[in-house]
Order: structure tokens, then sequence, then C-alpha cells
């Protein structure tokens, strides 16, 4: 059996190949990183141009890599949210119109559940799992019972943790994303220098916060003499955010081990995926949480952290396999809560 799937829901546009016996044929990724860094972030209208620029083009690149033909699908995935709508757009049409022309049966799929369920693609990773999704746009902390049931433990009251990366490193003239910049940069620099703050340190729980801690960056930033940057200070500042996010996500992992346990005693697996998740870093401080709460920890390669259509492939073939497709008139979704069930205390819904 085997899956293509497309992912446009940001700033690549990327196209997959995967089969039921968690083979990779194909996994070609275009970055619009260049489009974009003039501009410091993601500029919605100029991802969705790029997405339909160049898809058909990624789509022909990966039949070619995989060896296989288009009589070969037994389906087609997309990404049908969350994510930038007009992006979404392109992708979800894309392989509509694909599936309609072959016969085949076409899958929308959350670009959250793809994060989540590629460690099974990876690892074999068995349900129950605890999952930190954190990526340019979401940072949620998940229990994933089966593909399609999610009980969300936590999620970011403001900022999503890859963005609070991108806008850091903005701010220190490192370039867009912000993420490897910041990683490539802290080594160099003393964590220890600035006492940047831990928002939700020490509160029940599993939600996050970031917009304070992005702004402690930018008043010690502006604080400096002169407002002047070296590239000590660069480095010193870059250091000491890279330690407080990592501070903040194992003080959060930590309160959802717990919870997770409540729900599944004998369970021991904690995945952390998402674009977030390829930072050394972040992995050594999970992987240190994780030996001392008897946890496995569970992060796919670098590669298969950002966002990519494989990921978006082997979760149309996981549900596919459980006969779960979709009509051709579903719509592309901005929002797409994995656990709709939750809700703020007035009431209002989680953001996705």
């Amino acid at each position: 059996m085997i899956v293509m799937g497309l992912e446009t829901s940001c700033d690549e546009t990327a196209v997959g190949l995967v089969t039921h016996e968690r083979e990779i044929l194909a996994n070609v990724v275009l970055s619009q990183i260049d489009e974009h860094r003039p501009f410091g972030g993601v500029v919605p209208e100029i991802a969705a141009r790029a997405h339909l620029d160049h898809f058909e083009g990624l789509v022909r690149r990966a039949m070619d890599e995989a060896g296989v033909g288009f009589e070969d699908l037994d389906a087609v995935a997309a990404t049908a949210g969350p994510g930038l709508i007009g992006g979404v757009m392109v992708g979800t049409t894309a392989a509509k119109a694909i599936a309609l022309v072959l016969g085949v049966p076409f899958v929308a799929v959350n670009h959250l559940e793809a994060h989540a369920l590629t460690a099974r693609l990876t690892d074999g990773v068995d349900f129950p799992f605890l999952a930190l999704l954190a990526t340019g746009g979401h940072c949620q902390l998940v229990i994933a019972d089966d593909v399609g049931a999610y009980r969300l433990l936590g999620t970011t009251l403001d900022d999503a943790v890859g963005e609070a990366f991108d806008k850091v490193a903005k701010m220190l003239g490192l370039g867009f994303p912000g993420g490897p910049e910041i990683e490539r940069t802290a080594p160099d620099g003393d964590a220890a220098r600035f006492a940047f703050p831990r928002p939700m340190k020490g509160r029940p729980g599993c939600d996050f916060s970031f917009s304070g801690l992005k702004t402690a960056v930018r008043h010690a930033v502006a604080a400096l003499p002169d407002a002047a940057l070296g590239d000590a200070d660069v480095a010193d500042v870059a250091a000491s955010f890279q330690a407080a996010v990592g501070d903040i996500l194992v003080e959060r992992c930590a309160n959802a081990i717990s919870a997770f346990r409540e729900h599944h005693p004998k369970a021991r697996t904690l995945v952390a995926a998402g674009g977030v998740a390829a930072n050394q870093t972040v992995r050594r401080r999970l992987g240190e949480l994780a030996d001392q709460r008897e946890m496995r920890l569970v992060v796919p390669p670098s590669g298969l952290c950002t966002d990519n259509g494989v990921m978006i492939a082997w979760t149309g073939l996981e549900r596919l396999q459980r006969g779960r497709t979709d009509e051709l008139d579903f719509k592309a979704r901005p929002r797409w809560p994995l656990d709709p069930r939750r809700v703020y205390a007035n009431g209002a819904a989680r953001p996705a």
C-alpha cells in the first residue's frame, strides 16, 4: 500500500510517499526561506503563491524518486489544517484533483496529528503515548490514545515556542528562521548572564506562555549600553533565552508526565515532535527529564521534525487503514484542534 502526502501549511512545499511497511519512498521538501527572509517571518500571500508555483514539479520529483507511477498510489493525503489557509487550500485542492483523476481515496490530515504520529513511522511507537508538539505556530502537550483520539493536557496561552525563537533571533539580528540561528549561536554564550523569566513555572497544569519571555529579551537588549549588540552580547542573550525555553519545556512536560500516568499508569513513552524538537539542547533536556521519570523519549530525525510530506503521507495511511477517508468537499481549516472537547474556563475554544 502506497500513499502520497502533500504538505503546504506554512513555508515548506513538500511531497512524501510511504508504504504500509513504514518505508519512505520519497521525501521532497522545497523551503521558502529565501522568499521570506527579507521580512523576518512568513508572509502568507507569498507562501501560498510559492506553493502554487512549485507543487506540480515537486510531485513529479517525488514520483521519480520513489520509482513508482500514479497507478501505484492507493490514496492521496494532504494537510487540511491547521495552518495558513491560502497554503492549506493549495495542497488540499491539488490532492483532491489527483485523487479524483486516479479514482483513489482522499484523506484530509490534521497537521498536528501528523507531527505526533511521525514517531510511529520512524520508531514504531505504540499507543498510548504522551506527545510534546512544539512548532512555529503551536506548543501543546497531548495524550495520544489512538489515531484521531487525543486528550489535550496543555497548550500555549499566547505565543508558540517556535515563534518566540524567530522573534528573539530577529531582535538579535540573526536572521530567519530563528530556531537554527539561536541554536548555532548559543553555545558561544553565557547562559547565566541574563536572568530571563520562566513563565508559568510552579503553576499547576501543563499550559505554556512565551510572550513574557520575549518581552524580557526585548528589554534586556534595549538596556545594553548604547543599545549596541556585540558578538558576546548576542551569544549571551541567545544562550540565556535557550536555557529559559529548556526550563519551561521541562517543567511543563514533568507535569504532563504525572497527568499522563494518571490515565495510563504503565505507559512510558514521551514523543517530542515539531520543528523545535530538532533543537539539540531541547532534546538533551527532555532526555534528562525522561531518564529521571523513567520514560522513553522518542524524537524523530531532525528532517522529519520540521514540516514534510512524509508525515502527511504516513498519517493518511494510518487513517486509510482504519477506513477513515474524506469526501472531496472537505473544507480546508485554518484552525483544527486535536481535542475539540477542551475549552478555556470562559468557554472559548482552545486554539488549534
